[in-house]
Formats: C-alpha cells, sequence, structure tokens
C-alpha cells in the first residue's frame, strides 16, 4: 500500500511537470522567425503577411509541394487555385540576383538565393529582367518574413516575393539539375475563420471536466456517508477522523500549488534549452506511462459498475501489494493501447489515441489531487495565470522566442510537437495541421470547477443555488474567449489561462461574496455538517 502511494505521487509530480502548454496553431508550413511589428509600414511595402503554397510539375507531372510566405512588397498572391497559371521555374545567375542576370528570361518565375543584397534589391532587378515572380530561398530551415528597410524609397515592385526554407531550395534545384522542365503553381488559399476543430477542443475540454468533477464529487459524497456511519456506529469510543477523507486523495496546500508552478517553470526551461528528438522519446515514455495508469484507473471504476465482485476481490502482488482482479484484467489492455500509440504516433490518425490517453491521465489527477478550500485555489490559478503570461509574452524580451510556443511545436526535435497536449486535425482549413489545447489549460481551472462541485454536494445544493453550473459556464466561457482572441490575434499562439482564470476565479469569488459563503469557501472549503457522536451523546442525556 505504502509504494502503490509513493507510485500515485509520482505521477502526480509528472503531471505537474508536463502540465505546461496552451492553445496554439501547429501548421505544417514550419515556422516563421522573424517578427516584424516594429517595422513601420508605407507605401509599396504593406502587405499582409501569407502562407504561399509552391505546387510543382515536373515535365507536365505533379511532384512535390513546397510552403512559403509572402514578402511585405510586391504584388498580392492568388488565393484559389484555379486563378494561378503554371509557370517555368528558373535558376537565377548569378544566384543572389544582385545583379543582372545573364540568363534569358520571358515571363519565368526565377528561383534566387537569399544574401548580398536586400529582398527588395533582389525582386527589383528580377522584376527588370521580366520575372513574373521570385522565390527568394532562406539560408536556414526556417522561414523568415521579408520586409523592407526603412530607407528604402524604390517600392514600385509589382511581382509577387516568396521566400522558402532551405530544404525546398535543395529539393527545387535538385528537380532543376536532372530534368527539362520544372513549373510551378503559386497561390495562397486563405483559411476559414472558424475551425471544426476548436469547437471540438472546446467540447474536449469541457466535457472532460465536467465528468471528472461529478467523479469527484461523488467520491468525496461516499466519503462523507461512509465518515458519518462510523460515527453513527461509535460509542465507547470516538474514531480518529483526523485523516478520515477520499482515499487515495492529496490535498493540496497553498505552499504546495506555488511549488507546482515553479516546477512546471523549470521543466519547461529545461524542454526549451534540450530539446531534441532524443528528448522528445522520453517525453513519449513517461506519456505513455501516466497514460497507461489514467486508462486504467478510468476503466476499472467504469468497470467495477458491472463486475462488482471481480472489482472487491483483490490478489497480492510483489511490490504492490493487494490489487482487484478487475485491475489485472484491464492493465494489458492499457498497456497494449499506449505501446500500439507510441509505435504509431505519426499516422494521421494518431491524435485520437493520444487525445485518449490525455483525457484519462486528466480525469485520474483531478479525482487524485485537490484543492481543499478556495484559498488554495486561488493561490494556484494565480501563479498559473503568471506563468502562462511569462512564458507566452514576457519570455520573448529574454530569449528572442516565446519559450512555450517553441516547446509546444517541438521546435528543433525533428517531431511534430510533445504529446503532453490535446489535439483535433484541422479538417476545413487548406493548409491542414492541428489545434491544440494543453493539459495545464484543462486540469487547473478544473480543480476549482471539481472542489465547487463537491462544496455543492456536500452542502445539498442544487445547481442553481450552488456554485459548479457557474463555475462550468466561466470556464467555458473562457475558453471560448480564447478561440476568439487566436482567431483575432491571425494564429498567434495565446495563454488560454489569461482568459480563463479572471473568469472562474472572477465568478467563484464574486458570488460566494453575494452569498455570504465566501469565508466558508476561502477557509474551511466544505459545509459544517453536525457530528452524530455529539447527537448521540445529547440523546443519552436526556434519557437518564
Amino acid at each position: 500500500m505504502a509504494f502503490h502511494k509513493i507510485w500515485w505521487c509520482w505521477l502526480v509530480l509528472l503531471c505537474a511537470l508536463i502540465l505546461l502548454l496552451h492553445d496554439a496553431p501547429s501548421v505544417k508550413a514550419g515556422d516563421i522567425i522573424h517578427d516584424d511589428d516594429s517595422t513601420p509600414k508605407k507605401s509599396g511595402c504593406a502587405n499582409h503577411f501569407v502562407l504561399v503554397k509552391v505546387q510543382t510539375w515536373v515535365n507536365g507531372v505533379e511532384d512535390a509541394e513546397f510552403v512559403g510566405v509572402g514578402a511585405r512588397f510586391g504584388r498580392t498572391i492568388v488565393s484559389k487555385e484555379k486563378n494561378a497559371r503554371h509557370t517555368r521555374l528558373v535558376l537565377s545567375d548569378p544566384r543572389d540576383c544582385c545583379s543582372p542576370p545573364k540568363n534569358k528570361i520571358v515571363g519565368d518565375v526565377i528561383m534566387v538565393d537569399r544574401g548580398n543584397c536586400t529582398f527588395t534589391k533582389k525582386a527589383n532587378t528580377a522584376q527588370n529582367a521580366n520575372a513574373s515572380a521570385i522565390l527568394i530561398i532562406n539560408n536556414q530551415k526556417e522561414l523568415y518574413k521579408m520586409v523592407c528597410d526603412p530607407d528604402e524609397t524604390d517600392l514600385n515592385i509589382h511581382i509577387p516575393a516568396i521566400m522558402l526554407p532551405q530544404d525546398a531550395g535543395t529539393r527545387l534545384e535538385e528537380m532543376l539539375m536532372s530534368t527539362s522542365s520544372v513549373s510551378v503553381q503559386l497561390y495562397s488559399p486563405r483559411r476559414p475563420a472558424v475551425d471544426v476543430a476548436e469547437v471540438f477542443l472546446w467540447l474536449m475540454a469541457v466535457f472532460t471536466i465536467l465528468c471528472a468533477s461529478y467523479w469527484s464529487a461523488w467520491r468525496a459524497r461516499e466519503a462523507a456517508i461512509e465518515q458519518d456511519k462510523l460515527l453513527k456506529d461509535a460509542s465507547d469510543e470516538i474514531p480518529n477522523t483526523k485523516d478520515a477523507g477520499v482515499s487515495g486523495v492529496i490535498n493540496m496546500n497553498a505552499k504546495a500549488a506555488v511549488l507546482f508552478v515553479v516546477l512546471a517553470s523549470c521543466f519547461l526551461f529545461m524542454l526549451y534549452k534540450l530539446m531534441s528528438g532524443l528528448f522528445i522519446e522520453i517525453l513519449v515514455v513517461l506519456f505513455c506511462i501516466g497514460g497507461t495508469e489514467g486508462l486504467q484507473t478510468c476503466l476499472v471504476a467504469l468497470l467495477s459498475r458491472w463486475f462488482k465482485h471481480a472489482g472487491e476481490s483483490y490478489i497480492k502482488v510483489p511490490f504492490l501489494g493487494a490489487v482487484s482482479y478487475l485491475t489485472l484484467a484491464v492493465t494489458p489492455f492499457c498497456i497494449a493501447f499506449a505501446i500500439l500509440w507510441a509505435v504509431n504516433r505519426d499516422k494521421s490518425f494518431a491524435w485520437i489515441g493520444q487525445d485518449i490517453l490525455g483525457i484519462a491521465l486528466i480525469m485520474t489527477v483531478l479525482q487524485i489531487v485537490h484543492v481543499p478550500n478556495l484559498k488554495v485555489g486561488t493561490v494556484l490559478l494565480s501563479c498559473a495565470f503568471i506563468y502562462d503570461i511569462f512564458w507566452v509574452f514576457i519570455s520573448t524580451k529574454f530569449f528572442k522566442k516565446s519559450v512555450m510556443i517553441v516547446v509546444a511545436r517541438g521546435d528543433g526535435s525533428g517531431e511534430d510537437g510533445i504529446p503532453m497536449l490535446l489535439k483535433f486535425p484541422r479538417i476545413f482549413d487548406p493548409w491542414g495541421g492541428y489545434s491544440i489545447i494543453g493539459f495545464g489549460d484543462i486540469l487547473l481551472p478544473g480543480m476549482l470547477v471539481a472542489f465547487s462541485l463537491r462544496y455543492d454536494w456536500l452542502a445539498n445544493k442544487n445547481l442553481r443555488s450552488g456554485y459548479f453550473l457557474w463555475a462550468m459556464f466561466a470556464y467555458g466561457f473562457g475558453l471560448l474567449i480564447t478561440y476568439v482572441a487566436l482567431n483575432l490575434m491571425d494564429g498567434h499562439g495565446q495563454p488560454a489561462l489569461l482568459y480563463i482564470v479572471p473568469f472562474t476565479l472572477g465568478t467563484f469569488m464574486a458570488l460566494g461574496k453575494k452569498r455570504g459563503d465566501l469565508r466558508l469557501l476561502w477557509t474551511r472549503g466544505e459545509p459544517e455538517r453536525p457530528c452524530p457522536h455529539i447527537r448521540l451523546q445529547h440523546s443519552e442525556e436526556f434519557t437518564t
């Protein structure tokens, strides 16, 4: 039993370290590393940055597709594929296109290397040579937003200019060297204003907290009923109820809440510095361990309703202690499920297994780790609020990049992000990719929402007079505002807790103050219940 408790403490610590991420778009196009918000826009250099699809044909046969980013200057790129022309691609000579090309260009798309002169000079040179568009190949794997220098005046550029990453340039050069004809089609399809992926992520987050809250409240009520029975049956000796409560539950305190966020910050920074393919593999193993334990706990709790005898019959297992037969039956399936996901995690359908393991892990932690009162919940969410803002926005001033966004995307790891998040494919987005939400944006506010339902049930409050309905509504509305902000900010990652915490915590505290329950919620965290033993003593004194 002691080993089992240590295991759960380790699992909770693991969850504290991996609940780091936020809502951020994930696009297959690669990273765009230059931010030109401080660069002034002017006439001839005021385009919106757009992702551009570069579809290739080799000797008339459709071949690879690459993704680039349009420049601040030049003609805007058509949005519909049917309006984009097939145009021959040629390689510039000289390669940098800082001087007029030696080869003849007749309305062709010219491919040039970055460097030795400004982007606008390259575009002007290509335009004067009669090119229809210019593809500038970056000297790095990332994309780079091409802007104008503040003192530039010659900005009469009327051909499209697109930046492509280094690996795309290498592939295109191989095509040009080995074949007689390469043509390209340039277009920039628009993203839908709202994608169904965001709707499903919102539903998954709300559903997870809803189920976990009812599970947690049911266990708390069962424990309270059991405690009352013990007190009623006590005649000669009052049982020791100092540690009474739900078996296997860890109550967080204010110091632990602060430590929780400090550990998460340290782990996030470590991920940022050590991000690699090997490190991602380690995270996958840790996620599989946590997901297996979470899935097993959820399935045992669910199946024990139908297989009560198997759930209450135990066998002694070395190092683990007493384990129910139902747990032994379910565990191999959970392990196989996690291994199957890990082996196929690069497949297009792997997000389903990742979401199942992630939801099971979150629900398990929510019914194991409790905030005992509003004070601890406020400390936890306030620290998480600061944590989210710092690592998404303020960290850019110290590290030149948003640390949390870099970690969320798995930059430099060669992998499509880290596994500690829920994801859903962007079905109607022509750019593909996934919308994601971090575990922390569900679990941290979920602790407060679950606390509200436990309080309501112990206080015998219905949905209207209780706090759970309002806390649940506040969380859902806060997450909805997050997605609105995400779309208004043109897909830039947003710290969800920036919106969720004020709505959830603010609603809870305002309602508690209005109803006169704030002091009780802040300190005790549960309604005062009369002691059956005291009632029993009074009854005996009256009869004598």
